[in-house]
């Protein structure tokens, strides 16, 4: 029976971006699937012209989405999340709900302190309306471009806008912004557990929206755990990574390290 794979996209992103990656994947051998969060639309243009059943789901909202799709697997999952996905990916490991996580450019999980500028410059159309935390909010091609596409050409960042990019909750970046203020925050992940599957974590030299740093605070955050956390880095590549002219580079790099954990 092949392993099944879950990809979980972030936000700003439809679940249809996957889909190289699910290409990729089943090649390979494994049995992959991109499901969306709770809300989104079947097609990219759907979420932008009707963005309301996309907003006020909360990250245990998106836990549970896709602890219930989980359930429904033959087997135990490999999870691969990108952005918020990640942080959803590593929550659900952390569960023993997947065999193997691999986490590329994760939203900071409870306990990382690190809030570089750039982070707050590419998440600030959110945050500057108390009001999005209950609301769908979208980016426009420039802010997409600072938070995505400053690896990459204006002209593919523009096109890759056009193709994936649509309206993302605005309560998943506000409960991640007060975790360290909370003790029962939903950004918290059970990163101690000894017998959790292996994990992955992938960073993006010049990623604004996940810097470097928020993705070495966090390797530091499993510290206290023995289970295998290993850390890759793409020095010259950013947040679009997973989608832009270089994501085979990163794919290949999934699998290639999944092969070296026997799965």
């Amino acid at each position: 029976m092949s392993t099944p794979v879950v990809f979980i996209h972030g936000l700003w992103l439809h679940a249809s971006s996957w889909e190289p990656w699910v290409e990729v994947f089943a090649q390979a051998g494994y049995a992959p699937v991109a499901p969306g969060w709770p809300g989104d639309p079947d097609t990219v243009a759907e979420a932008r012209r009707h963005p309301e059943p996309i907003a006020d789901h909360g990250i245990d909202d998106v836990v549970t989405h896709f602890a219930a799709l989980i359930a429904e697997l033959p087997a135990k999952p490999i999870l691969v999340g990108h952005s918020f996905g990640g942080m959803i990916a590593q929550k659900l490991l952390g569960q023993d709900l997947a065999v193997a996580a691999v986490a590329i450019d994760a939203a900071q999980i409870k306990g990382v302190l690190p809030l570089p500028l750039s982070a707050l410059k590419a998440t600030l159309p959110v945050f500057k309306n108390p009001g999005n935390k209950h609301k769908a909010v979208s980016l426009t091609a420039e802010q997409f471009r600072f938070a995505f596409g400053n690896a990459i050409s204006e002209a593919e960042s523009d096109a890759l806008f056009e193709r994936w990019a649509i309206p993302a909750p605005g309560k998943p970046l506000f409960e991640a912004a007060a975790a360290n203020f909370n003790p029962h925050s939903p950004a918290k992940v059970d990163t101690a557990n000894e017998l959790r599957g292996p994990l992955l974590l992938m960073t993006g030299g010049k990623d604004h929206t996940v810097p470097e740093a928020v993705t070495r605070a966090t390797l530091k955050q499993y510290r206290h755990s023995d289970a295998v956390t290993d850390l890759m880095e793409f020095p010259d590549r950013a947040h679009s990574l997973t989608i832009d002219a270089g994501w085979r580079e990163i794919a290949e790099s999934a699998l290639t390290w999944l092969g070296k954990q026997s799965l």
